[in-house]
């Protein structure tokens, strides 16, 4: 599976390392992603989702419920 956030979409991003002699060489910057089950009690049941760790942090802010419904108005969410 990539490693794509599920809910924000997040994904890698291509930079450049940069040594002290301004040499620059191509690097890619991964998403900071977890595993973590959720409860949804709406559909009284659990989910396992691989997200972002700002994702996340969203989560335990706006709940859940909230989270997810963003994510399939935008159309990253589709279970």
């Amino acid at each position: 599976m990539s490693r794509v956030c599920e809910l924000t979409g997040k994904k890698a991003m291509v930079g450049n390392n940069v040594s002290h002699a301004l040499n620059r060489t191509k690097r890619k910057f991964d998403a900071n992603l977890i595993k973590k089950r959720f409860y949804i009690p709406e559909e009284d049941k659990w989910i396992i989702l691989k997200i972002s760790t700002s994702a996340l942090k969203n989560i335990n802010k706006n709940g859940i419920s909230a989270v997810l419904k963003q994510a399939r108005e935008k159309g990253f969410f589709k279970k």
